[in-house]
């Protein structure tokens, strides 16, 4: 250790690349202080050289712009190549986390309540256009089990699926639990295929 550094903080000497290590002029001297202090993006909760990974990449970029623009220097310039653009993987791995796509469809808002069969003499009923409401399909398959004693999931990106052949009754009890849901705005499809 240097007899001049005052803060007892370890050294840590680095070689440059492009010197052969048996040059010993070459050799940096860096300070470095523990604990070390990591900033952490407050959108995404990251590091900030890996906000540009993240789906909500803009969000970050605001975030830092308005909170810590030293930090947004410091990171990659925008472009690249159109793979990157893409988000195509290129090894390995699960890829890019996909955000929700938002529920608020344009156009008229309908419920679609059809029948399906399951089996020889069984059936399934299949609710479709709830999520277009606002209502959150967990809560509302976990309501149906409860309300119908079947079991009922949430299959789709917005659908429900119950055991049990439960069509008539959905009529009433959609409205009575959700009263922004138009008793006009549910369709019956009747028996289709699934």
């Amino acid at each position: 250790m240097d007899e001049s550094n005052s803060n007892n903080a370890p050294v840590v000497e680095e070689q440059a690349a492009d010197k052969p290590e048996s040059d010993n002029a070459s050799v940096e001297k860096i300070q470095v202080s523990y604990p070390m202090k990591v900033v952490y993006c407050g959108n995404c909760g990251l590091p900030p050289e890996y906000c540009e990974y993240f789906p909500d990449y803009e969000k970050c970029r605001q975030w830092l712009e308005a909170n810590l623009p030293s930090e947004l220097g410091k990171l990659s310039v925008e472009g690249g190549n159109e793979e990157e653009k893409k988000g195509r993987q290129k090894r390995g791995g699960k890829g890019l986390v996909h955000t929700k796509k938002p529920t608020g469809k344009a156009g008229p808002k309908k419920i679609n309540v059809s029948r399906a069969p399951r089996g020889k003499k069984k059936s399934v009923t299949v609710i479709t256009g709830l999520g277009s409401w606002g209502v959150d399909l967990k809560l509302a398959a976990k309501f149906f089990s409860t309300k119908f004693a079947a079991s009922s999931s949430v299959t789709g990106d917005d659908e429900i699926v119950i055991q049990g052949d439960v069509k008539d009754d959905l009529f009433d009890v959609i409205p009575e639990k959700w009263p922004e849901v138009d008793e006009d705005s549910i369709n019956d499809l009747g028996d289709q295929k699934r």
